[in-house]
């Protein structure tokens, strides 16, 4: 294959990169707490390996860094005393099968035993782990210090985490986030939450829907000329169709 094949199959998979983050985004555009997704992209150098290449020793590749944007999406009220929004760069901490994940999106109800859950029936955290709660002891509801309480008084706090660099979150599903750095501890004093309020995607849809359209254009255009200037059986090979 050809320098400039090589050259258009690297732009042709950054830009497919390109067209299923944005398609994503839009995809949770009314999604509570999502945060939108977007690449980087970087060009460099390489050796070209043909032989006959003398006047241009070196080709460009190109190559797409993912990364989320993390400012803070509308505020919706819904009235839900166990609905929480944060204020400010913190990330509520839940239980899950692999370890703690984080998330933005505070949509918290009591499951069937009694306990504080997400609605992905994910245990959330507070400073003394998951809680349970009768349903005797009345309505739950959440301060804007994140205290827990019924009827029957204050029984815990939500944890709030925050990261010193939020660049060490990795993205997963469910608006969950993973993280190789362990957190710090968001002190009681310092939480600032509203109640029955929730925290919505922070897409911005007409940005993200131009985006995709010029995306698929150039990726169509792209991949034609692939197609016109490359050896389709070569193509299929690395497709893996052969």
């Amino acid at each position: 294959m050809s320098d400039k094949s090589i050259i258009g199959l690297s732009r042709l998979v950054t830009l497919r990169q390109q067209v299923d983050t944005v398609a994503r985004n839009i995809a949770n555009q009314s999604t509570t707490g999502y945060k939108s997704e977007g690449l980087r992209f970087r060009e460099y150098l390489t050796e070209a390996k043909e032989d006959d290449v003398r006047s241009s020793p070196l080709r460009s590749l190109v190559a797409a860094t993912a990364f989320t944007d993390f400012s803070t999406g509308p505020l919706q009220a819904t009235g839900n005393p166990t609905d929480v929004a944060m204020i400010g760069d913190g990330f509520f901490v839940v239980a899950t099968p692999a370890g703690e994940r984080y998330t933005r999106n505070g949509a918290f109800t009591l499951d069937a035993k009694g306990q504080l859950v997400t609605l992905g029936g994910q245990p959330v955290m507070t400073s003394r782990g998951p809680i349970r709660v009768s349903q005797q002891d009345g309505p739950v509801m959440v301060g804007s210090d994140g205290s827990i309480s019924t009827a029957k008084g204050f029984i815990g706090r939500l944890r709030i985490v925050r990261f010193a660099d939020q660049r060490q979150l990795t993205a997963g599903t469910g608006g969950l986030f993973s993280a190789a750095a362990t957190p710090s501890d968001v002190a009681a004093t310092e939480v600032r939450l509203a109640t029955g309020v929730l925290e919505g995607s922070n897409v911005k849809t007409v940005q993200e829907m131009s985006k995709l359209m010029a995306a698929t254009r150039a990726y169509d255009q792209v991949a034609n000329v692939i197609l016109r200037e490359s050896d389709p059986n070569e193509l299929r090979k690395l497709a893996g169709e052969d």
